[in-house]
């Protein structure tokens, strides 16, 4: 595996450098986007239980709409406790990024965040979240949630939901990253790009 820097800027010159290309080890899928589309969509606006976890909070909100598959954006608000990790290079070099082992941050006050409801392999629900907050210090900070042991505060922490029906994102495992990534799956009105 490589991870090349290439930087085709010229000296002195207003255009910024190129960034990074990531080459990841597995074969290349020259199909980089897999999408799926629906006959119809569902947006609405839902808020977060206090004291609850943000897995359960979303998960059980999510399932009492009907909705098993879901994109969200997390608009602001406070956790009581709130666990990350970030995605440095692979030390052990089997993949490009691997991520860190959790990262407490304590009382947080969550700036944005963007949330995907999928399934795992069982079929259980998975809660995929990226974020950017403050811890009680003020300073700013960003990653991956750990959903299931993120605590949400004492007010309701507002989310827009996109529900995604007529199919399907489940983790599976993708021989190029060689990683497990939520992909869609099912419904025959889908639009490879």
């Amino acid at each position: 595996m490589r991870t090349t820097t290439v930087d085709r800027s010229l000296r002195g010159s207003p255009t910024p450098p190129r960034p990074r290309t990531l080459i990841h080890p597995g074969t290349f899928n020259p199909v980089r986007i897999h999408s799926r589309s629906a006959r119809r969509g569902r947006h609405f606006r839902l808020s977060l239980r206090p004291g609850a976890s943000l897995y359960d909070a979303l998960v059980q909100a999510l399932a009492g709409a009907g909705v098993a598959n879901a994109s969200m954006t997390l608009l602001g608000g406070v956790f009581s406790h709130l666990d990350y990790c970030t995605a440095p290079p692979d030390p052990r070099h089997q993949r490009v990024v691997a991520y860190t082992e959790p990262i407490p941050a304590g009382p947080a006050y969550l700036i944005f965040g963007n949330a995907t409801l999928g399934k795992t392999d069982a079929g259980g629900a998975l809660v995929h979240c990226h974020a950017a907050f403050c811890d009680a210090r003020g300073e700013p900070l960003g990653g991956h949630i750990i959903a299931q042991t993120t605590i949400v505060g004492p007010r309701p922490v507002p989310v827009l939901v996109t529900a995604l029906d007529g199919f399907e994102l489940r983790a599976t495992y993708d021989a190029e990253t060689n990683l497990r990534l939520l992909q869609p799956q099912g419904a025959d009105d889908h639009d490879a790009a």
